[in-house]
């Protein structure tokens, strides 16, 4: 169970002052959570703020490291593991924590974004964990369960990775009509009492650290990948299972992506979490709470800037008087403001519409994603503004906010990929139609 922490304020580096509108707004909001999400939340802030942001602040060119084994944060996976925030979605008849039944996206959410606001690599190797634990308790077999489940709990550094995306891309997934051509090229055949996988997956998020890999393989070649995969449960250590290389991010680099060749892994029978429409599936259970986090995330990195922008603007002083006196910049800080609660809002707006099933809370979700990826870029360019040539500097974390910033657009569906769905679900009858079927 999660350590209590007294719930106190927030507040901004040492100074007095403390964005008291904007927070108040945050912190009104907070009455609408139970008293178990508020302490999860409490316990994430000062976590970040006592622990992981000193470290982070620290260790600011070590994302630079192009060892990926020296600057994985293995520190700060402790630190958060002895929390209990590692864990999540892991019963705990094996030491992990159940969220309250019907708030599971609202929670994500809510804690992710202090993870983000800390550092997005590091919110990425985590949430992952989270949104697979959960999806295992749906498809996993229970003696697997009893299994991994206590492996997980037992390693503070043990990592799990989703492994779905491919060189021709994957984002077909997100497209609203079917794709001949977007079978996975990674396969599974059945030999036996086993599964035979071959295949290459790309852009791996923990695909470089992960003990465990949730790979999606091409089962039934008859159909498109939404309804062809199957989903399969393939530890690291599996003969033919080999990680190619590490790949070097723009952002969020404290996550090691991985490349990831699987040459004739035989996977028993009983490792098949789902033999077709896996993608499908995991719509449900991964990828519909997975937006909410990818937007939250991204408002705990607007947060971040923000803060740091707001400390620098009271402390620099041009025209003998500080920055945030300067009208021009006063524009800039309330736009920043306004565009984090619109993010703020909308972020759980979806979250409760998911936990509750609303109808219509994919194409939403979408929005969401799309929305936000937007507006925290703007928000993190107005901060490198307002720092002015310092903003560029490598030794101050202003310009690793908008790199990671620009991760956004491009994870979980492209953008543009999802405007398709989006005006699919506008216009039903005439748009989504597969450019083959217009020749």
């Amino acid at each position: 169970m999660l350590k209590k922490i007294k719930f106190e304020p927030f507040v901004v580096s040492q100074l007095v002052f403390k964005l008291e509108t904007f927070y108040m707004v945050l912190e009104m909001n907070m009455k609408q959570f139970s008293e178990e999400q508020r302490l999860m939340w409490q316990t994430t802030h000062d976590l970040m703020n006592d622990v992981v942001i000193p470290w982070m602040k620290q260790n600011v060119n070590r994302e630079w490291e192009m060892d990926p084994n020296k600057r994985l944060p293995i520190e700060m996976l402790k630190a958060i593991d002895e929390v209990g925030l590692r864990t999540i979605g892991i019963p705990e008849e094996y030491g992990g924590t159940i969220l309250e039944p019907g708030t599971e996206a609202q929670t994500f959410a809510l804690i992710i974004y202090e993870l983000g606001r800390a550092d997005l690599g590091l919110a990425d190797m985590v949430g992952i964990g989270w949104k697979l634990c959960t999806y295992y308790r749906f498809y996993m077999a229970e003696h697997l369960q009893k299994y991994w489940f206590p492996k997980i709990v037992a390693d503070p550094t043990f990592l799990l990775a989703q492994a779905v995306t491919e060189q021709q891309g994957t984002s077909d997934r997100w497209l609203p009509y079917e794709v001949p051509e977007s079978q996975l090229k990674t396969t599974a055949v059945k030999d036996g009492d086993y599964w035979v996988i071959n295949g290459y997956k790309i852009y791996i998020t923990n695909g470089y650290d992960a003990q465990l890999f949730n790979v999606y393989a091409q089962t039934n070649f008859d159909n498109d990948l939404w309804e062809g995969a199957g989903c399969f449960l393939v530890p690291a250590d599996t003969p033919g299972v080999s990680v190619a290389r590490c790949d070097e991010t723009l952002g969020g680099r404290f996550s090691n992506n991985g490349e990831i060749r699987f040459d004739n892994v035989r996977i028993p029978e009983d490792h098949v979490l789902l033999e077709e429409g896996a993608l499908g599936k995991a719509d449900e259970v991964y990828y519909r709470p997975g937006k909410v986090m990818l937007a939250a995330k991204n408002l705990g990195i607007g947060i971040a800037a923000f803060e740091d922008t707001v400390t620098w603007c009271h402390d620099r002083v041009q025209g003998g008087v500080p920055l945030i006196e300067h009208q021009a910049v006063a524009v800039r800080l309330a736009d920043m403001a306004t565009r984090l609660e619109a993010v703020r809002s909308f972020t759980f707006r979806v979250a409760k519409e998911i936990d509750e099933e609303v109808p219509g809370d994919h194409e939403r979700a979408i929005m969401l994603k799309s929305f936000v990826a937007d507006q925290i870029i703007e928000v993190c360019r107005h901060s490198i503004e307002l720092f002015g040539g310092s903003g560029t500097m490598l030794e101050l974390p202003i310009q690793k906010y908008l790199r990671d910033a620009f991760m956004f657009p491009h994870m979980d569906g492209a953008t543009d990929i999802c405007s398709f769905r989006i005006i699919k679900a506008l216009f039903p009858d005439t748009a989504g139609t597969y450019a083959k079927d217009l020749q």
